[in-house]
């Protein structure tokens, strides 16, 4: 991990993410930045075209820095368009899900984290690719995935809208089938859910993989064997890890997944659709990412 010398950077503004008016992170980072000697550049996020219009400011600015403002769904859109180059990813939470935040502690504070930014350690972090889609933090398939496509189809926000729609699903999830490959071995389960874990938690908190590392070189895949209504209300209302009795974990560099039947499949809080199939691998040290200096 190495302290850089930022100059130019670019924060990527979506303003409309977890709901809130924008305004007053614009506001925050023209005014802490204006007494210091960077150059500072925003770009906002709207309904048409925003990959294909960042990737070609990235590439008319050459920041060094580019920083995701707003929540799961902005970062990662964000390191899409910067991995695997020599531009390192900020992050300044302003979502209604910051995982990712979380799990590099990153303080929601505005001021806060302003100042990672300005004065944070540069780490490689890894990423996974999981049927050619990137992933920086969890994908799984099952009962959350589920639960992702009825949270955004219903329009429901915070913990407690979570909590009613898992309910909802909980009551008509069934057991999968999966029979997990790895270059070592092959194993069939059923499980309510199969988490492709390169981080250890959730945005809520609830700890899914208490093992995970983001610089390791591998990931995890959790088998969810048992659930209970119960367990599922705690997991989302009072974040804790989960009964290692009750959970199977696999580390791998790379896994293929099949299921006896179509699933839901979700990456870093995206529904994607319907799944059979899950390839993933992990692309070691692939993410520059800013951190608090003591991470």
């Amino acid at each position: 991990m190495t302290q850089t010398t930022i100059d130019t950077i670019l924060f990527v503004v979506n303003p409309i993410s977890g709901g809130k008016d924008k305004k007053d992170y614009q506001d925050a980072i023209e005014k802490y930045f204006a007494p210091l000697p960077h150059n500072i550049e925003l770009f906002l996020l709207d309904d048409k075209n925003n990959a294909q219009n960042l990737e070609r400011h990235i590439e008319k600015l050459k920041p060094q820095v580019v920083v995701a403002v707003g929540g799961d769904g902005t970062v990662t859109m964000v390191a899409k368009q910067i991995v695997g180059k020599d531009i390192i990813l900020g992050i300044l939470p302003a979502g209604s899900a910051n995982g990712m935040a979380r799990e590099l502690n990153i303080p929601e504070n505005i001021e806060e984290a302003l100042k990672i930014i300005e004065n944070g350690r540069v780490k490689e972090m890894d990423v996974l690719k999981i049927n050619n889609l990137l992933c920086l933090h969890l994908s799984d398939i099952g009962l959350n995935a589920r639960l992702v496509k009825y949270f955004e189809d219903g329009n429901r926000r915070g913990k407690l809208g979570y909590a009613k729609v898992a309910l909802r699903v909980l009551f008509r999830t069934q057991n999968i089938r999966v029979i997990i490959e790895t270059k070592d071995s092959e194993i069939t389960r059923d499980a309510f859910m199969v988490v492709l874990a390169n981080a250890s938690k959730y945005g809520t908190g609830a700890v899914i993989n208490p093992t995970g590392d983001l610089y390791d070189g591998l990931f995890e895949v959790v088998i969810i064997r048992q659930l209970s209504i119960i367990t599922l209300i705690k997991m989302w209302l009072r974040p804790k890890t989960l009964n290692p009795k009750k959970i199977e974990v696999v580390q791998a560099k790379a896994v293929r997944i099949q299921t006896h039947r179509k699933v839901h499949f979700q990456v870093d809080g995206e529904y994607i659709g319907k799944v059979h199939t899950i390839s993933a691998k992990v692309l070691p040290a692939h993410l520059k990412i800013l951190l608090p200096e003591d991470v």
